[in-house]
């Protein structure tokens, strides 16, 4: 049987709601918790104690780790890490009570969504602050506060985070060539498009499996 063809398993601690949409071969580990309306792909891991949120989307192949925190309405694309103990937002301007000491409801407020695309990677411990985009193939590094977006292939860290260099689908730190940049492990040439980097040349050039 092919991992495409097996069905989604869900340990029996996990808390999935009826009408969340889970891919052939996902898997939803221990005390995990898949909200209302979720959908993930195919070939997912949610680790133990993870939370996806009501109406989170979640491409193919993914990984959330233990305690990962995805709120809604967040997407992710084909290809996404997650790390433990990660957060992705949905409150810019967090409050308990309304100005009037109210308990704030659902109506009192608007939730804005993370959008981390395909191949990106959220370290550990990383908080993304809504609303945010971390491009394909970006690299936020462990416990960076991530609040503005991230262009394609950066690797960015501290708090607030920055951009302190490239990186490549394997993950490696991209190596300037000149007006180029090589990745030490897959050989592949990136050069400067907008506020990113794109993959010009190399075995396959880099990407395409989960564009």
């Amino acid at each position: 049987m092919t991992a495409d063809a097996r069905p989604a398993t869900v340990e029996p601690s996990a808390d999935v709601a009826p009408d969340a949409a889970l891919g052939a071969g996902t898997r939803v580990w221990h005390l995990a918790q898949v909200r209302e309306g979720a959908q993930l792909g195919a070939e997912c891991v949610v680790g133990r104690g993870a939370y996806v949120g009501p109406g989170v989307v979640v491409g193919d192949r993914c990984k959330l780790q233990n305690a990962a925190l995805v709120y809604e309405p967040a997407v992710l694309g084909d290809g996404v890490f997650v790390g433990p103990a990660a957060v992705l937002t949905n409150d810019l301007r967090p409050r308990a009570v309304t100005p009037d000491g109210a308990l704030k409801s659902a109506a009192d407020w608007t939730a804005v969504g993370v959008e981390v695309r395909s191949g990106a990677s959220i370290g550990a411990r990383a908080v993304c602050v809504a609303p945010v985009v971390v491009g394909r193939w970006a690299m936020v590094a462990a416990g960076a506060v991530v609040t503005r977006d991230v262009p394609d292939h950066a690797l960015v860290a501290g708090v607030p985070a920055r951009r302190v260099g490239w990186v490549g689908a394997s993950g490696a730190r991209l190596v300037a060539e000149g007006e180029l940049w090589r990745c030490p492990d897959t050989g592949v040439l990136h050069r400067e498009a907008g506020a990113g980097l794109e993959a010009v040349s190399g075995p396959g050039v880099e990407g395409r499996a989960i564009a």
